[in-house]
């Protein structure tokens, strides 16, 4: 474990690229093959949109990068936070903390955030407004929702007194976990449901994708799923049933735009429709 944080501590930027990249095709590759979904859709075209957030998201995270490393390295020299507030353990069972806390505040906060907070929900309207979720729309993100997320995240490392290394293998694994649980892929039903009882599943996260509420204000975990269970925000549905989308946004072709979706944020808010009982 002592060499896993050292190699994440001083990780090179060529192999934080390689795994954006290489999870990327991977689940590219699996979802020709084990499709949920069997979109009538040009992949590239559908992707391009998507793949522009995903730089715009790189170069800022990138750009601020160094606060993460500034507020862990202080909270090092400190001894602040709840890593060092609480007494001695081994380090798998600090790096799990580590991991799990900022997961909680770095991901599930933010998003939950989002869905309460008109503004806030109108900006990350762009990552749902996506009709033909796969492995792209993991990083679909409106640059200011970067911002947004960054905070949360620079939040956790500061109360959380979280390593670098930590940090960054952390970041690591939301990539791909996030890449994960948005590609279109089936996996078979009892599989994912078993999955989902301590990680965010395919099936977990597509709900989260339907439509309309109160599916699309459920399932926000992006790593553990326990954040979801145990606030009570988890709901299942049947995977048959998906329709992607936001349902007062639902204009597909201006949905793929990369200018329109820039100037999303800007736009009047529209209240959400609730799904009938008899509808799920």
């Amino acid at each position: 474990m002592e060499s896993v944080i050292a190699y994440f501590e001083t990780i090179p930027s060529l192999h934080r690229s390689i795994l954006l990249v290489g999870g990327l095709g991977l689940f590219w590759i699996l979802e020709g093959s084990f499709s949920l979904v069997d979109f009538n859709y040009k992949k590239w075209h559908h992707a391009l949109p998507n793949l522009f957030f995903t730089a715009t998201t790189v170069v800022i995270n990138f750009l601020l990068a160094f606060l993460l490393l500034q507020t862990s390295d202080w909270t090092l020299q400190t001894e602040f936070g709840l890593l060092y507030w609480l007494p001695e353990m081994p380090l798998w069972l600090e790096v799990l903390m580590g991991i799990a806390s900022l997961d909680l505040i770095g991901a599930y906060l933010p998003h939950w955030t989002e869905h309460r907070i008109k503004p806030l929900w109108m900006i990350h309207l762009v990552h749902h407004s996506d009709h033909h979720v796969d492995t792209t729309t993991a990083n679909r993100h409106h640059p200011l929702e970067s911002f947004v997320r960054f905070a949360f995240t620079l939040f956790g490392v500061f109360i959380i007194g979280a390593h670098i290394g930590i940090v960054m293998l952390y970041q690591s694994l939301s990539l791909i976990a996030t890449q994960f649980n948005h590609a279109n892929i089936k996996l078979p039903k009892k599989l994912d449901l078993y999955l989902s009882y301590l990680l965010v599943s395919p099936d977990m996260h597509k709900t989260h994708h339907h439509y309309r509420l109160p599916y699309t204000d459920a399932n926000f975990g992006n790593i553990f799923s326990i954040w979801d269970r145990l606030f009570g925000t988890y709901l299942p549905f049947d995977r048959e049933k998906l329709v992607y989308g936001v349902d007062v946004f639902y204009d597909e072709v201006a949905n793929g735009k990369i200018d329109i979706l820039l100037k999303r944020p800007f736009q009047p808010y529209s209240k959400p429709t609730l799904t009938p009982k008899t509808e799920r």
